[in-house]
């Protein structure tokens, strides 16, 4: 799609500058560790996995948008071999995109070698705007994966697969974002989306918490299969064994699926 990637990194930045401006102003929790040694590893983090899914296109041709396109052309996959009306396809390719985003979510956590690498993700000692970039390359890429071939299944148009990275990024960084809401505000908007709130369980050091609210776009999923918790957040502690400041180092990072 023609200026795809420029309209998704001014959406991104746009929202990124947005939370941390929000979450200054209203912080939820105080912070144990300071920003600047946590946000440079976790932007550089975002960099190193822009330089993997480029590297990734040169062995694939193509990623998700462009396997959205390419099975247009074909003629592959459900959406394209049904004439419902476009309002229609891109809503169910968000729901069916979101609910494997939730699986997958899932799945990182129950099986060892997949937890390995996404307990980077969970090794951040502080939640704010910036823990929504700390993904460690090699789950990016695999998380990758699975979306093309779900894209080529599903047949969604590349539209909604746009729309949807675009809603994904955005709500990743809103309900990682280290803001307080009214409660009535997030009462209210968790029976649809993720919030700050909800979020900030999955991220504590227990397990029987880190293993519940495993959303990131839509809640209804934890609701419909019994994984939403709710929990007192003023007794919560975030991150995982690692109470020390190892993990805001990002050569850390890199090598804990490793250790």
């Amino acid at each position: 799609m023609q200026n795809e990637a420029v309209t998704r990194l001014a959406i991104f930045l746009a929202l990124f500058g947005l939370f941390a401006l929000l979450e200054w102003l209203f912080p939820s929790q105080t912070r144990v560790q300071p920003r600047s040694g946590r946000w440079a590893t976790n932007l550089l983090m975002t960099a190193l996995n822009a330089i993997a899914l480029r590297a990734a296109n040169l062995a694939l041709p193509f990623l998700a948008i462009g396997a959205a396109i390419d099975a247009w052309s074909h003629g592959w996959g459900l959406l394209n071999n049904v004439a419902w009306p476009l309002w229609v396809e891109v809503a169910m390719a968000l729901l069916v995109l979101d609910f494997a985003i939730w699986a997958q979510h899932v799945v990182t956590h129950k099986v060892p070698v997949l937890w390995r690498f996404h307990r980077m993700h969970h090794s951040d000692r502080d939640m704010d705007v910036s823990t929504a970039l700390r993904f460690h390359p090699a789950e990016i890429l695999v998380s990758m994966g699975l979306k093309i071939a779900l894209v080529y299944a599903l047949g969604p148009q590349a539209l909604a697969v746009l729309v949807f990275e675009i809603l994904l990024n955005g709500t990743a960084m809103f309900n990682h974002a280290n803001l307080a809401l009214p409660r009535w505000l997030d009462t209210v908007l968790r029976l649809v989306i993720v919030t700050p709130g909800m979020h900030r369980i999955h991220h504590s050091t227990r397990r029987e918490e880190h293993d519940s609210n495993y959303g990131f776009a839509l809640s209804i999923w934890d609701r419909i299969f019994g994984t939403y918790r709710k929990a007192e957040l003023s007794e919560l502690v975030v991150g995982l064994e690692w109470q020390d400041d190892k993990p805001a180092k990002l050569g850390w990072c890199l090598w804990l699926p490793l250790r």
